[in-house]
Formats: structure tokens, sequence, C-alpha cells
């Protein structure tokens, strides 16, 4: 499945995407005026919706930005392009805009654009290294918290994070604190405790460590965490929705002690259960 022959959902119709149009004026290509959820697909079926409709909601309320269709109408969407796509195991994106405006950042009066599309899920290694980039988030921002389609910052992070051979990102905020990957949550694990930023350190509020810490409970720390103290980290893990918990084995070209170890493993079995006997928890 290369794109070419997929079927998508645009505004209300499911289309070829060899044939799908999105107005060149729109909000979401001219200014990134838009929000997106991205669906892991399991079993046929894009797992936890519930939640991902419910965080595109709030991303689109911190915009200012209108979602047009209701939760049951978003649902028939994607299951529509998963099962046109006849795709068991892959990933969906869920993208609104603000439909097409005038070419500066005012909106116009257009509907929104609704878009979504599906594709097969590269195989994910199974550890990874990390580098920390030397651009800040800034946790008092507009945009923080917000799954926004303004990505331009993480694609920079991710370049970088590229050419140092490593396959994630890790931002500061603003305050020297942990706060997230380009597309990703990050768990620690110093002292023996395993730790995750708060949302106050203006991380997103990712679906995949949401469950985590409902499923860890009080195992899990969720509190402030210096970047100084990534020299002391024992082991850690990314957590998203297409990466699920993925072990951490380098920091900045620095070896962990442990890769997969008692923690990240503890995370990654519970989590692989969760989805073994709900797709939407």
């Amino acid at each position: 499945m290369d794109g070419s022959d997929q079927a998508v959902w645009l505004d209300g119709e499911l289309v070829a995407s060899a044939i799908a149009r999105v107005s060149p004026f729109d909000h979401g290509m001219t200014v990134g005026d838009g929000v997106f959820e991205t669906l892991k697909i399991l079993r046929g079926t894009p797992f936890a919706a519930r939640r991902h409709l419910g965080r595109l909601r709030r991303s689109a309320a911190g915009l200012g930005l209108a979602v047009p269709l209701d939760d049951a109408a978003l649902r028939r969407a994607m299951q529509a392009v998963v099962d046109a796509n006849e795709i068991e195991l892959g990933r969906l994106r869920l993208t609104v805009t603000g439909g097409a405006g005038p070419l500066g950042s005012d909106r116009g009066a257009a509907s929104p654009t609704v878009l979504v599309a599906a594709g097969l899920l590269p195989e994910c290694e199974r550890s990874t290294g990390v580098v920390t980039v030397p651009w800040p988030r800034n946790e008092r921002g507009a945009l923080a918290g917000l799954k926004s389609t303004s990505y331009a910052e993480n694609v920079v992070a991710l370049a970088h994070a590229h050419e140092r051979g490593a396959s994630e990102a890790l931002f500061a905020n603003t305050l020297g604190n942990l706060c997230e990957g380009t597309g990703t949550n990050v768990f620690v694990v110093v002292g023996g405790r395993l730790t995750t930023p708060p949302l106050t350190a203006g991380c997103l509020a990712g679906i995949t460590r949401e469950l985590v810490c409902e499923l860890l409970g009080d195992r899990v720390d969720v509190t402030d965490v210096p970047m100084a103290r990534l020299a002391e980290v024992e082991e850690a893990f990314l957590t998203s929705s297409t990466r699920d918990v993925q072990p951490i084995h380098s920091v900045d070209g620095r070896p962990l002690p442990t890769t997969a170890g008692p923690r990240t493993s503890e995370a990654a079995t519970a989590f692989a259960e969760l989805q073994a006997r709900d797709l939407d928890p």
C-alpha cells in the first residue's frame, strides 16, 4: 500500500486518495490551523477511539476550532477507511482543519475540513536511542498540550535526532525540566522509581501515557524531572500510539545501565494485556 491506491474519508465521502482534493487555501496547509489524532489499528479496529476523540475535541477547543461531526459519525468514518483498505494492523490519522480561509491568520467562513486516512504500520524497533535537543518547549505557550498540525518544530527536532543515529528527540521545557519527545511521552527510572513528567511540564496528554499511568497506579510518580537527572537514569521508555511501550537503550549516546528493565517490562506487559482484552479502554 503506497498511498496512491488507498481509500480516504474526506468531508463526508469515502474516495480514492488519487482523486481526493483539499483546497489550496485550506488553513491546515497555509498556517497549520488544525488538530489531529493518530490511532493504532488493532485487529481491524482503531484502538482507544473514545479517548482519542475526547482529546481531539479538547485540542480543537484549545484552538477555537469547531469539529463539525459527532463522535458516532467520526467513528463510522474511521471504521469505513479501515474496512475499505482491509487493514488489520496499521495506523489511522484523523485530521480536522479550519477549512479554506484567507492567506493570513484570520479564519474564513468555510466549514472545517475533516480527513481520515490510514496505512500499514512499520515495524517498531525493539529499543531505541534518543537525543536531547537545544530547543525548549514552551510549557506556557498557546499550543502547549494541544495536538496541533503545527508540527514543523517536531520535524526539525526529529531530523536532528536521525542525524545522530536516534529515532526520537527529547525536549526540555523553559524551566529546564523534561517535557516530551516529538511524538512520544517519556518515562524514566531513577533510584528505582518510575517517573513521568506532569502535563504542567507542557507535554501532550498522550493516550498510551494515560493508560500506562492508570495500569500502574501508584507505581508511577507524575512529577517534574530536571534534565540533569537524565545522567542518572537507570532505565527508560517511550510511549505513543504507534510505539506502544518502547524501551530506550541510550540517551545522547550514553548507554543506559538496563534496556527493557523490570519497570519497563512491567509497563509493556500490562499495556499488551490491555490491548489483548479491550480495544476501546
